[in-house]
């Protein structure tokens, strides 16, 4: 039970991959060089780092009663 949460996001992040790399392969002519892989790999990283890092100084700041 204490890791359903993430079980469900993973589901789902499985299920939107998949959905974008079958929607690209739809699309007949469409290619991606490296640089576009790599711009879109570190676009995600960068994201979802920042993403992370927000969400821990929201914590911090809880613990520390910076809120009030």
């Amino acid at each position: 039970m204490r890791y359903a949460p993430l079980l469900i996001l993973i589901g789902v992040l499985g299920l939107a991959v998949h959905a974008a790399v079958r929607g690209w392969g739809a699309v007949p002519g469409a290619e991606i060089g490296w640089h576009g892989i790599i711009a879109l790999v570190l676009g995600v990283g960068f994201s979802l780092a920042l993403a992370g890092v927000l969400v821990w100084l929201m914590h911090y700041s809880r613990r520390k009663n910076f809120d009030q």
